[in-house]
């Protein structure tokens, strides 16, 4: 699986006019999964996103993580991180996991994560959503489940 990871000050998703998800300060994190893609990669996601201490502490320097600042996560289903665009000038998305599993492994993540006492909002999985945040910092990490960046 692979997660784009934004801190934020604030982010929102909003689907057909209604806004089916908000947070305050926190993470917004764009998940996509792949070929080969299971529960230990949700699990390993999961865990990797909510100990990322990228919040600042007194000092300002990155030391505190999502509880440590009672910050909040926005989850957005994003199969287009398995693009790629070496080819031509039209991205082939064929290696994206196919819908109804990686809608699977999506819900895990989101319920995980409140499993371990998170505030979860999340956009709405295969709709057409307006994604709009303000990033801080800017503060912009890439996590794959398979490999180190």
């Amino acid at each position: 699986m692979r997660a784009v990871v934004q801190r934020v000050r604030e982010a929102q998703v909003v689907v057909g006019g209604e806004t089916v998800g908000r947070i305050g300060r926190g993470l917004l994190v764009l998940l996509g999964a792949g070929p080969g893609d299971d529960d230990e990669d949700a699990d390993y996601l999961v865990g990797k996103v909510l100990g990322l201490r990228i919040f600042p502490d007194a000092e300002g320097q990155m030391n505190l993580d999502l509880s440590q600042v009672q910050g909040q996560l926005l989850v957005v289903s994003q199969f287009t991180l398995f693009g790629d665009c070496r080819r031509g000038r039209r991205p082939s998305f064929s290696a994206a996991l196919e819908p109804v599993r990686a809608e699977q492994l999506v819900t895990r993540f989101i319920e995980r994560a409140r499993g371990a006492g998170v505030e979860v909002a999340s956009g709405r999985f295969g709709a057409l959503m307006d994604v709009s945040l303000l990033n801080e910092g800017p503060v912009t990490l890439l996590l794959d489940s398979k490999r180190a960046f």
